[in-house]
């Protein structure tokens, strides 16, 4: 509201300015001269109350934009960048009152030494950013209790990209910048596998950021720990939740107090649940481990161990369930073959 009414302020100034403008051309004493400028005035005011509200949503994308550019600096970096600048400055001034009596020293020389200066010693700083952490207004990350810590497994998943599309992943996503670094690293591996894990990782988070709030965080520690440690630890720090699909971290995370969200665990959890005596169609692919035992599987993963089902292996059978077990890899079903042939 107060910026709406700093728009009609300024529209009444232009039509003051024009009005008064207007009467100084004008030859000799004109009688209208306050007319003019009052029906200018009305003019200003009533083109500042039409385009005040689409200036104002302009002003207020951009002053967004600019909040989000300035959330993802780090502060260490900011600080190192600035205090390169001021030692440019400080020695440029030196310069130019010790060169200043030379006769081919000019002005323009003065601003092309500085420059340079600047862009030297911005360099070196930017170089050794770590070093000016105790410059820098905030050096530990804010708090952001509703963010998510995406950890390098579930990037590879893949399967948050369904979460997000679907509204189930909401709020902040955060990558650290050390797992970003961990993804390109594998994407320019030698090994074949490792290459394309990280590529499909690095693919993953493009498409992610057009679904949700993805922000990579530029955080680090120095001190050889681990990209494990390294997510825990930033996670205690802003606290927030971390996502992953890997089961010793996150029994790890547990016991530093951290909430863990398993997207493995969520589809587990969301997998059909089969009461016995009912009957569903499965291939046997395998024997199992007791004799004559046949192995199978649905289409979500879940194993079904069929009793006397080796004989119809390679076809598709009909089966009825006896028993669920859980384990700790996930959800076996126990089953026989409901017919002595194929189907």
């Amino acid at each position: 509201m107060s910026l709406r009414v700093s728009f009609l302020f300024v529209g009444l100034l232009l039509g003051y300015g024009a009005g008064q403008l207007l009467a100084r051309f004008a030859l000799g004493s004109d009688p209208s001269a306050l007319t003019n400028t009052i029906f200018l005035m009305v003019a200003g005011l009533l083109l500042a109350f039409l385009l005040g509200p689409r200036i104002e949503r302009r002003v207020g994308a951009w002053t967004g934009e600019l909040s989000t550019w300035l959330t993802r600096l780090d502060p260490r970096r900011v600080s190192a960048a600035t205090a390169g600048l001021v030692t440019a400055l400080l020695l440029g001034v030196l310069l130019s009152n010790l060169l200043a009596r030379a006769p081919f020293y000019s002005w323009y020389i003065n601003i092309l030494v500085t420059i340079g200066l600047a862009v030297f010693f911005m360099y070196f700083a930017l170089q050794n950013a770590a070093a000016f952490g105790a410059l820098s207004w905030n050096d530990a990350p804010k708090r952001r209790s509703g963010a998510k810590v995406l950890d390098t497994n579930v990037i590879i998943d893949g399967r948050v990209l369904e979460l997000a599309r679907s509204g189930f992943l909401e709020g902040e996503l955060l990558v650290p910048s050390f797992v970003l670094r961990e993804l390109q690293f594998l994407a320019d591996h030698a090994d074949p596998q490792r290459r394309a894990r990280g590529k499909r990782g690095l693919g993953v988070l493009e498409e992610l950021r057009g679904l949700a709030q993805l922000h990579v965080h530029e955080w680090d520690v120095d001190g050889g720990l681990s990209v494990d440690d390294k997510l825990i630890r930033f996670t205690r720090e802003i606290g927030a939740k971390l996502v992953s699909n890997d089961s010793n971290l996150s029994k790890v995370a547990s016991l530093y107090g951290l909430r863990v969200l398993s997207i493995h665990e969520v589809a587990l959890a969301l997998r059909p649940k089969l009461a016995p005596g009912e009957s569903l169609h499965i291939t046997v692919t395998k024997s199992g481990q007791q004799s004559g035992q046949g192995v199978g599987y649905l289409d979500d993963g879940t194993m079904i161990v069929v009793e006397d089902g080796l004989r119809f292996k390679g076809r598709s059978i009909r089966v009825m369930v006896l028993s669920n077990v859980q384990t700790s890899v996930g959800r076996m079903i126990f089953a026989r073959p409901e017919v002595e042939t194929a189907s």
